[in-house]
């Protein structure tokens, strides 16, 4: 079971967010809700792979200058990345200077546009991961799961870097294709309404 705590502002929320404002933020405003947007989705796969041996706190914090160095996760403008841009990114203090991690963006950026061009978007391929009966589903931590691991292989078969299965599942926890903030934590509810109402895009036909 997620742990959770009663906080100053008498919110029940999941224990994991109470060391930092930010995370407070994100836990609310983010974490366990639906999306659709490539852009956000994209971003949320980069920063994913950037946290990789990391604590999410650390890139949380670093977010606005993430977006900032990588032209706010646009595809289209990633693609042309070469490397006087890696260059430049290894000289940003900003972000997390590691070369493999910058090149992954640039490389997923174009398998994006090809999985786009196959699939509709980003959200119409991840979404075919979403675990079978989710209402049905007890929140918990764990490192991976059945579905990130088919994730995990779908992706690296389209030759996407840094997408393994233990990132993958953080992100699945992260764009709210599963609901785990503890049942007794105010996001709970809103995030099973926002996934109930939240209409599954579909894959190009």
């Amino acid at each position: 079971m997620i742990k959770t705590e009663k906080f100053e502002d008498g919110i029940i929320r999941c224990a994991w967010c109470s060391s930092s404002e930010i995370y407070i933020k994100y836990h609310d405003e983010e974490w366990g809700y639906p999306v659709e947007n490539d852009t956000r989705l994209f971003e949320k796969l980069c920063l994913e792979g950037f946290q990789a041996g990391l604590s999410w706190i650390t890139i949380l914090k670093k977010r606005e200058a993430f977006r900032l160095a990588f032209d706010n996760f646009d595809i289209n403008k990633l693609i042309h990345y070469d490397e006087t841009d890696i260059d430049r990114l290894l000289k940003n203090e900003g972000i997390v200077r590691h070369r493999g991690k910058i090149e992954a963006v640039i490389n997923n950026a174009h398998r994006a546009k090809e999985l786009i061009a196959e699939c509709g978007s980003i959200a119409a391929f991840v979404w075919q991961f979403e675990p079978q009966h989710p209402e049905n589903r007890i929140p918990t931590f764990i490192a991976k799961s059945e579905e990130s691991t088919a994730l995990s292989k779908a992706l690296k078969k389209r030759g996407w870097k840094f997408v393994g299965p233990t990132t993958m599942y953080a992100f699945m926890q992260s764009m709210g294709m599963v609901n785990d903030h503890g049942i007794e934590c105010g996001a709970y509810q809103k995030s099973q309404r926002l996934r109930a109402e939240f209409k599954r895009p579909k894959l190009k036909q």
